[in-house]
């Protein structure tokens, strides 16, 4: 298969880079477009009972919480003089003036409501709603608050609330983007110069990176035309472009030049152009087989994540699946391509001195670092074992306490408007109008009345009735720990009684036979006790069919989304790989040994983000604020993409230690062969990789820090320890054992399974012609 791959790229080299150039073109016109289809929410489960609480509001009683609080201060210091109602009616009109905003109260418009008003009586709030998507919603939002911004008169206007919130981390991530490619590009430019030794060999793989983004660009414009694609995911095709780029890149080029080496030029143009033609199918045939079964892991990795429900963490697939299989096709039909075209050029303008070191490392391999880095391992396979796994394990015990929340304005850098805004709405204000939460009381069981009355058959003795049940309810819930109101049809409800009878205002919550409550907490809406707050409600006995909705909520059951499903994607990462792994190298151990070795080196790391990021640690050096909790869909994102670059690794190390176990039949050899093969090109491309994660951990925004800073570490200790003392010490222990299986799984692997080709494919090729002095005069020898 990747013989007759090899060859078609050498024989169609100048049709494959037509179609190249035409596929980046397109993909730089349409592609590029996709941004604007691209949505900004994506975070809940659909099905989950928060969400059918915020439809019911939406539908049924075309209400909804606000997502929109704007802080107005006083100029004067009073809100309540006549100058101060003056300028708030100029700011609700400026506010009601937008056809997106649907709802839009006040302090002044609800009679000065005490709730609204700030315990020092200097600011005041107006309570907004913008309908729409998540997306219209934003966009609205920056043209509103870019406008109340430039308000000038008896108050100072700020904004706070989910969408400005929401709003400023999509503009910060935006900003965050370019300067991460701003930094990581020039940077890893650099060091592939270092790498290659040569500027030619060394713009290969950011060839093939621009091709993978561009293309992931386009592919995602085609799937934005069937499902909602969330914006964060860019965050990825950029990171994860350039990443496995540079990891199929390097393994490519420096196999082609490695076996181009193997063939010393001739002086015959037509001859030297068969050795380089065979060098490149002899590097399809092994790298290319690598870099196949390596994409194929990470895809399946990143297709694990499509088991949830919220189209956030599916779009991380669609994303993650389109960079790798759009770097796998670069780099396994345009790379040779462009690698026949230029023949021995590849190694034109070397760094001085860089071809010399490159030699003396080829000519005597058991001299080399990852040589001697393995043998000492394997000589001492027991010891570093013990303390490799203690390390690895001490580093993952702090995920044990790990705490899961979803982000709020924290996320945000101290000093950002929307958060400043936010939280002086809890320090500021009495109550918590601003994170008041519905619940939604559907199909009202109404009780029989007493048959003993003269009335109970009358429709008023049926809705007396629904009314008692109703104001039992909304005074058990304002009876517990963390709720400091309940506004509902029949009254306002505090520490379980009745304190206000219903109004015009509060008979709007009810529609039909359904009934919206509304919930002032009186505790943070991402914290634990929010959390306890929405069991205990859902606990009560409701007078129908309740839903609790709202922030609190919506993490409770994305937590639970999230676990009942996180099963399946484990089993179906650990399978796959298993299969896949098995019919590569036809190992029942190999396997196994690889999926427990991630799986430890990614507790460790899980470890270390929760003594960062959820303990404090380093919160100061870092830039970020530390929460006590950490982000619910980070680890589940990091664990998909690190694991398919550890197996990626994982399967670079092993083809080479395979290749040499078949040449030599020494177990212990050919792991320090293949290691000296690949410790060089795995561990330059994860510190690339590590490059272009770093430069996105320079984000403001708490989470991408977590996301880039989280896979850096990952990679390079993957790539490091694991790859370099690890995995020897283990293969040393195993012996031969590393490619046993039993009998009925090795027919399987002979029936279906790849294997390397042994045999130099230089005789696969059209045999070398006789010279022809006519035909070498027309073809100069830098034509390759």
């Amino acid at each position: 298969m990747f013989t007759t791959l090899g060859k078609f790229t050498v024989r169609r080299r100048r049709l494959l880079l037509a179609l190249s150039g035409l596929f980046v073109f397109v993909a730089a016109v349409l592609g590029t477009s996709v941004f604007s289809r691209l949505d900004a929410g994506g975070f809940a489960d659909p099905d989950a009972e928060s969400t059918r609480a915020a439809e019911a509001v939406e539908q049924d009683f075309e209400s909804g919480p606000p997502n929109i609080v704007l802080v107005l201060d006083a100029t004067d210091g009073d809100i309540d003089s006549a100058a101060s109602a003056a300028a708030a009616g100029e700011v609700l009109a400026i506010v009601g003036e937008e056809p997106a905003v649907v709802e839009a109260q006040s302090y002044w418009s609800l009679d000065n409501a005490p709730p609204l008003r700030s315990t020092d009586g200097d600011t005041a709030l107006v309570l907004a709603r913008v309908g729409g998507t998540e997306t219209e919603q934003i966009e609205v939002a920056d043209v509103l608050l870019e406008e109340l911004a430039a308000y000038e008169g008896a108050v100072q206007v700020s904004s706070a609330g989910p969408l400005p919130v929401n709003a400023e981390v999509t503009t910060t991530i935006e900003g965050d983007l370019a300067r991460a490619e701003s930094i990581a590009i020039p940077v890893t430019l650099l060091l592939l110069v270092l790498v290659f030794a040569g500027l030619v060999a060394a713009g290969l793989p950011l060839m093939v990176g621009i091709v993978a983004v561009l293309g992931t660009f386009l592919t995602l414009y085609v799937i934005t035309i069937f499902t909602d694609v969330s914006i964060f995911s860019i965050n990825l095709v950029t990171a994860l472009g350039l990443g496995l780029a540079i990891d199929y890149s390097l393994f490519i080029v420096s196999r082609f030049r490695e076996e181009l080496a193997r063939r010393p030029r001739v002086e015959w143009n037509k001859a030297d152009r068969v050795l380089v033609d065979a060098a490149l199918v002899r590097t399809i045939e092994t790298a290319g087989r690598t870099v196949a079964f390596s994409a194929l892991t990470v895809a399946i990795s990143l297709a694990a994540l499509l088991v949830f429900p919220m189209y956030f963490l599916r779009s991380f697939a669609y994303a993650g699946i389109g960079v790798t299989l759009v770097a796998l096709t670069t780099s396994l039909l345009t790379l040779p391509a462009v690698l026949a075209w230029l023949g021995r050029r590849v190694d034109r303008w070397q760094v001085p001195g860089a071809a010399r070191r490159m030699e003396a490392a080829s000519a005597d391999p058991t001299n080399g670092f990852w040589y001697r880095t393995a043998m000492f391992a394997q000589r001492h396979a027991v010891a570093v074992s013990v303390v490799v796994v203690g390390f690895l394990v001490l580093l993952g015990l702090p995920f044990l306490a790990v705490s899961f929340g979803i982000p709020d304005e924290r996320v945000l850098p101290e000093g950002a408007e929307s958060r400043v805004a936010t939280e002086r709405l809890r320090s500021e204000f009495d109550t918590s109008e601003a994170d008041a939460f519905p619940i939604v009381v559907e199909s009202l069981d109404v009780a029989s009345p007493d048959a003993n009355s003269l009335d109970a058959n009358s429709p008023d003795a049926t809705s007396l009735e629904a009314d008692r049940q109703l104001g039992d309810y909304a005074a058990a819930v304002s009876g517990l720990d963390g709720v400091a109101r309940v506004d509902s049809p029949t009254g306002r409800y505090v520490d379980g009684v009745r304190v206000l009878p219903g109004d015009d205002l509060l008979a709007t919550q009810r529609s039909g036979d359904s009934v919206r409550l509304n919930v002032v907490p009186d505790v943070e809406p991402i914290s634990a006790e929010a959390e306890d707050l929405v069991a205990d409600i859902r606990e009560l006995d409701a007078p129908g069919e309740a839903s609790v909705g709202g922030r609190s909520a919506q993490a409770v059951d994305t937590k639970a989304s999230i676990a009942q499903r996180l099963p399946w994607a484990l089993a179906l990462i650990a399978l796959s790989t298993f299969v896949l792994l098995f019919l590569m190298f036809g190992s029942v151990l190999v396997p196994l040994k690889a999926i427990a070795l991630n799986i430890l080196s990614l507790s460790a790391t899980f470890g270390a983000m929760v003594w960062v990021f959820q303990w404090g640690n380093g919160a100061d050096l870092l830039g970020f604020t530390a929460t006590g909790m950490t982000d619910l869909t980070s680890p589940i994102l990091m664990f998909c993409i690190a694991f398919g670059l550890s197996m990626d690794y994982e399967v670079f190390l092993l083809s080479r230690i395979q290749e040499e176990y078949r040449r030599t039949g020494d177990n212990t050899t050919a792991v320090a062969m293949g290691l000296q093969r690949t410790g060089r090109i795995v561990t330059a491309a994860a510190a690339l990789l590590a490059v272009t994660f770093i430069a996105f951990a320079t984000s403001g925004i708490t989470f991408i820090k977590l996301f880039g800073l989280g896979l850096a570490l990952a990679v390079l200790m993957d790539a490091t320890i694991v790859r370099a003392l690890l995995v020897p010490a283990f293969m040393k222990l195993a012996g031969r054992a590393n490619w046993w299986a039993p009998a009925w799984m090795r027919r399987i692997h002979d029936r279906f399974g790849l294997s390397e080709v042994e045999d130099d494919p230089a005789a696969a090729m059209a045999v070398i012609p006789a010279p022809d002095a006519k035909a070498d005069q027309k073809e100069p020898a830098t034509a390759q």
